[in-house]
């Protein structure tokens, strides 16, 4: 009898909503007009508030002023600092003028900053002064004298900035800018863990279209408030943040610069937002929080988590503690604009908890062998790849690294581990890289994260792969306990996941902290971990035989 051929991993997002063709000034103007009179950003740091009338009549001054200075299309305008209003006007007024905004990461040091300045030839810096011990103007001077490109520094609550609204109001130099919804508007640069990140060059298209099936898939309306604690600088704040909210004439909220517990809570509640946004860190850190009670979360009906993997746990304390019924996982990274996956508010709470959900609207995903490249079985693992609307253009005047990423297809390799069900549900089993070979043996760190999560004193897990003389490597578990709770030994761990985990899992080391190194996006940094582990463990030789 033939064989029955095994079905591929391959999933496509059907759609009866077409794709938007507009630019982001475009689709900005469109909901000014339709929703002039309803509130579009509260910015609770400084009280201000705009409807859309007032934002869009802001965005168009301030990409007057910015053609006063001599921008133009395809100029690179640099933004440094946390989340403010300004960043959110200056994000839609070069979109205005095809200006490419180059987003600097807040966290930045001078080394950092004076490479991406000259990497994508900034002409124009818009900065905070200074912003709590990063003495941002300071770093400026520093570095400027090596930026050959850089010709001009907006510091944010200066006089430079006020006097860059006072123009002639002459909105007719706008309508005459030619712009396409394929040219570049934006560079975001990767977080790389070694050598220097890279410039994923993100157009009108890539990140307005994922901006708003983000929103659709939320159900977003112009009644919504979205509750913004995620860092604009990335795709997170700016793309699933701003631009869902703007495509749909819903409400940004802006509940301070930059992540504080307390602060998220209380502006959810004094702005009856309705959606919240997160990494796993930032709910844990909320529902931690002492007086996390006696906040009245009653508005909330959506929200996001996503930037890093989300642990079972913690995502049914979102749903039964916050109340957020409808919350959304969102999968992707930078180069895809950046969501590829996402959970539907009609999945079940077991779909919504294990898996990252199926490929978004217009996108498709496949799981590979990353061997050959070739697709593989339902419910094999593999590296996902995924292809659409949101891949990047590429890495900004790279084009070596662009070929590393999107194969000859267009698909663009995520790097991570994944398993797609019969109905394209996709679980994330781990990063390529995050694989721990131990005596030959595969294990994936996030499965075993997973399982510590149930253990009622963590709260929070991580687990790495350390050099060993005779395995070659272990695993190691990095743990946050709840307050109060005794600290774990590894012979306490050993004993909850006896019977429980195979034995080769079951992590040998145990190292308890209060936090975890983190990117300012809330990206664990494993690399750092591990780093940190062998000097703890005193490994440094054993490292260094095993990677001669």
């Amino acid at each position: 009898m033939p064989v029955e051929p095994a079905v591929p991993s391959y999933s496509s997002g059907i759609s009866n909503v077409p794709l938007l063709g507009d630019t982001i000034g475009a689709n900005l103007d469109r909901t000014v007009r339709t929703f002039g009179g309803r509130d579009a950003l509260v910015d609770r740091t400084t009280g201000g508030r705009w409807t859309y009338a007032e934002l869009g009549a802001d965005v168009d001054a301030l990409a007057l002023g910015l053609l006063d200075l001599g921008i133009g299309n395809g100029d690179r305008v640099g933004i440094w600092a946390p989340n403010c209003a300004e960043w959110m006007l200056t994000q839609y007024a070069t979109a205005k003028i095809g200006a490419i905004l180059v987003t600097i990461n807040p966290a930045y040091r001078s080394h950092e900053l004076e490479y991406v300045l000259n990497q994508a030839g900034v002409r124009l810096l818009v900065a905070a002064e200074t912003f709590k011990t990063s003495d941002y103007s300071g770093m400026i001077a520093d570095v400027r004298p090596r930026c050959p490109a850089l010709e001009q520094v907006v510091l944010l609550g200066g006089e430079d900035w006020n006097s860059l609204r006072r123009n002639d109001g002459d909105l007719a130099r706008l309508a005459v800018i030619d712009l396409s919804a394929d040219d570049p508007i934006n560079i975001q640069y990767t977080s790389g863990t070694t050598g220097f990140p890279k410039g994923a060059t993100l157009s009108h298209h890539n990140i307005l279209n994922n901006g708003f099936f983000v929103g659709e898939l939320c159900d977003y309306t112009e009644a919504d408030r979205i509750c913004v604690p995620v860092p604009f600088y990335h795709c997170f704040g700016m793309v699933m943040g701003n631009l869902a909210a703007t495509s749909h004439g819903a409400c940004v909220v802006i509940p301070g610069p930059s992540f504080e517990p307390k602060a998220t809570l209380a502006a959810v509640q004094a702005e009856r937002c309705t959606s919240l946004y997160g990494v796993p860190t930032m709910f844990i850190a909320e529902l931690a929080d002492p007086d996390f009670e006696s906040f009245d979360l009653s508005s909330l009906r959506s929200g996001i988590m996503a930037g890093s993997p989300c642990p079972v746990e913690v995502m049914k304390q979102v749903i039964e503690r916050m109340g957020i019924a409808e919350v959304s996982i969102c999968y992707g990274m930078t180069e895809t604009s950046p969501v590829s996956m996402q959970t539907r508010a009609d999945d079940s709470i077991e779909r919504r908890v294990s898996t990252v959900g199926r490929v978004g609207p217009h996108l498709e995903g496949k799981i590979v062998a990353p061997e050959t490249g070739l697709t593989v079985p339902l419910g094999t693992p593999g590296e996902l790849c995924t292809r659409g609307y949101s891949v990047m253009l590429g890495y900004w005047d790279q084009p070596d690294k662009t070929a590393e990423a999107i194969d000859a297809a267009r698909w663009m390799h995520t790097g991570d581990l994944a398993v797609m069900d019969e109905d394209g549900y996709v679980t994330i089993t781990g990063r390529i890289k995050d694989m721990v070979i131990r005596g030959g043996e595969n294990i994936y760190p996030r499965e075993i994260e997973e399982f510590l999560y149930t253990h009622p004193d963590i709260l929070d897990a991580q687990v790495i792969g350390v050099p060993d003389p005779k395995y070659g490597e272990e695993t190691m578990a990095w743990i946050r306990m709840r307050d109060g709770a005794t600290p774990l030994t590894a012979r306490d761990l050993r004993e909850f996941c006896a019977g429980k985990l195979a034995h080769y899992k079951i992590p040998r080391y145990v190292h308890i902290v209060d936090q975890f190194p983190m990117t300012v996006t809330g990206k664990i940094r494993k690399v750092q971990m591990r780093e940190d582990a062998i000097s703890l463990l005193s490994l440094h030789d054993i490292a260094k035989s095993r990677h001669a």
